[in-house]
Parts: structure tokens; sequence; C-alpha cells
């Protein structure tokens, strides 16, 4: 895999990210694209409107902006989307961020898929030094698939999810909550993923986007999938953090791990280490604020980083201690207009 110049420049390091409240900034997630080939009932409309390509970063500038990161003590870079995969040549962008992992600069470079191309991808993946992938799915009914991805197969995500366990990536499978739509599920789901030796994590519907339906009729509350749980198998909690938001469980059981991220019934604010990315280079420091600063001007102005690394001092210094979401039941509407795929999971 060929990788982009390196910026000398950037090469000091020592110099952590500390926000207002203390907490260091140890992981980037990086939306490399908005595009996706699903619809996800809870994360686009059906007929979607993508951004133009020039507004896009390229795949050079973000790894100048993923790098300027890392060297200012990013630990863990987390690709996501829309669908990652789909962007043109980005095992390009995989390749280069790569040699932060051969430097031992960056402990983690990972990434949130849907599936779909995993059966291309997998091999390459795991040659860039990708460990463990997350991969997104809400049933393994087929038909129940088609309808809550809108253009997904599911005999093509399972495929991928082969790919990648016969290259050595270690999967942890990701599924949305969905009252009345995957609840009865969540049992075979979890047997499933935990049979094929891959964690399983629960995640609550976020209030992000304009979507055709009302979110409160998808919202169900992981407390309550928790306690059902609770009633078939014995939970053990975990002391378990692996970057993001997720709290585990060991299910005795199967012997598997069960995490569940729960946005609206239990924030995970204090403990934030992260901030995101998107495909135009704005830097969102909170999912649940509107607040966002703009990288892709200070990367374009200059071709030394000294812009950048102001831009992203200045961010850091305004990231919230916290989310605002809540679903609004008296309006219908979502607490941010941005859609999922804008921001990348």
């Amino acid at each position: 895999m060929g990788a982009f110049p390196a910026h000398p420049e950037n090469s000091e390091t020592g110099r952590s990210l500390l926000d207002p409240f203390g907490r260091g900034i140890t992981y980037l997630r990086v939306s490399v694209t908005d595009r996706c080939d699903f619809r996800c009932v809870y994360c686009m409309s059906e007929d979607m409107a993508f951004l133009p390509k020039r507004d896009l970063l390229t795949l050079e500038e973000l790894d100048r902006i993923c790098s300027a990161f890392v060297d200012r003590g990013v630990r863990k870079l987390r690709i996501t989307g829309g669908e990652p995969l789909v962007r043109r040549d980005i095992m390009t962008l995989f390749g280069s961020l790569s040699r932060h992992l051969d430097s031992g600069a960056l402990d983690e470079l990972t990434v949130t898929t849907n599936g779909s191309q995993l059966a291309r991808h997998a091999r390459d993946l795991a040659a860039c030094g990708v460990k463990r992938i997350n991969v997104s799915i809400d049933t393994l009914d087929a038909d129940k698939f088609r309808r809550i991805t809108r253009w997904g197969d599911l005999t093509k995500v399972l495929q991928g999810l082969d790919a990648a366990q016969n290259a050595g990536l270690k999967v942890k499978i990701n599924t949305v909550a969905l009252k009345g739509v995957n609840e009865d599920e969540i049992v075979s789901l979890l047997e499933w993923a935990h049979g094929r030796g891959m964690d399983l994590t629960l995640i609550e519907v976020m209030p992000l986007g304009e979507i055709d339906g009302q979110r409160i009729d998808q919202f169900l509350p992981l407390s309550l999938v928790r306690a059902r749980l609770a009633e078939r198998y014995r939970l053990e909690d975990l002391a378990d953090r692996t970057g993001g938001p997720a709290r585990y469980v060991r299910v005795k059981e199967t012997s598997g791990r069960l995490g569940f991220i729960t946005p609206m019934t239990h924030n995970f604010c204090e403990s934030c280490n992260r901030v995101r990315l998107t495909c135009t280079g704005q830097l969102f420091m909170c999912l649940g604020q509107e607040d966002a600063a703009d990288l892709r001007a200070p990367v374009r102005a200059s071709e030394s980083n000294e812009l950048l690394e102001r831009a992203i001092v200045d961010a850091i210094a305004r990231k919230p201690k916290g989310h605002d979401f809540i679903i609004d039941r008296r309006h219908a509407r979502p607490a941010l207009s941005r859609h999922m795929s804008v921001t990348g999971g």
C-alpha cells in the first residue's frame, strides 16, 4: 500500500489534547464519506441528497488531519461513513495510516462498516494492520434485513463476515434496538454472535436527522432489554473499555461479551475521550451538539500544519461536558437535524 507524502513539521510528540474538563482526547472517529449503499430506516431517509464530491476532503487531506491528531496523542482511529468501504480508493488511506501503527504512535486503526464490501476488502484491511472491526447487523431475517436497510442483502453481509473472520479480523456486531422491529430477536442475535466468537453491542436509537417515520415509535430503552436478558442469562458487569461509550457484561451461559450503548437512558459523557471528523472537514467535539470547527479551510490554506494544529487546539478547548440528546415526543422531531451518516457513527 502506498503512503501519502509525510509532513515532517508534524513530528513533535508528547503534546496531548486536553478538553476544558481535563479529559484527554485519544480517540478520533473519521467519516470518509456521507454516501452509503444502504438506507437504514433509523439513519437515513430513502431519498437522500448527498454532498458534492468537491466538498469532501481528499484522501491526502484525511491522512494529513488524522496524522496531526496522532501527533497530538490520539491513539485510536476509527474510519466510518456513511459506508466507508464504498469510498473510491479507500484502501490507500488505510495503507498510509498504517505507518502510525508501525511506528507505535497509534494503538489501533479500525473501521465500522455495514459489511456489504467486506468480502472484497477484508484481507487488505488485515494487511494494513486492522485487527478488529465493527459490523452493523440489526436482524438475521433476510426479509426484515431488506426492510430495515431498504437496499441491503443479508447474504452478502454474511459472506463478508466469513471473509473477515477468515482474514483473522476480530468482529464485533453492532445492533440498534428497535421497538417492535427486532426486540424479539435480541436473544437469537446474542447467541448467534457469541456462537461465532463475536461480541455483540446493543445501541439505543439516537435522535439525529429527519427520517421517514417517528423515532418515538422506534425507541427501545436498553434498561428494559437488559432486564429481560437478566431473566434468561447471568450477566456479570465488566470493567472493560474499548475507547468507546459501551458498557460491557459477560454472559455466563455463552462466555461472550455484550455491550450496551445508552445515549438516551444513561449517557456516557463523563469519560468522553473522542471527537468526530466529517468527510467535509468539520470537527464535532460532541455527537449531541451542533458546534463544529472547520479543519478543511486551514488544511487547504497552507502546506504547513501550523494553522491546522491551531484550529484543532482551539476546537478541543470548546468541547462541552455532555450532550443534549432527547427524543422530542411533543413535536416528533430529531434533537439535531444532521443525519448520523454525515457525522459518522
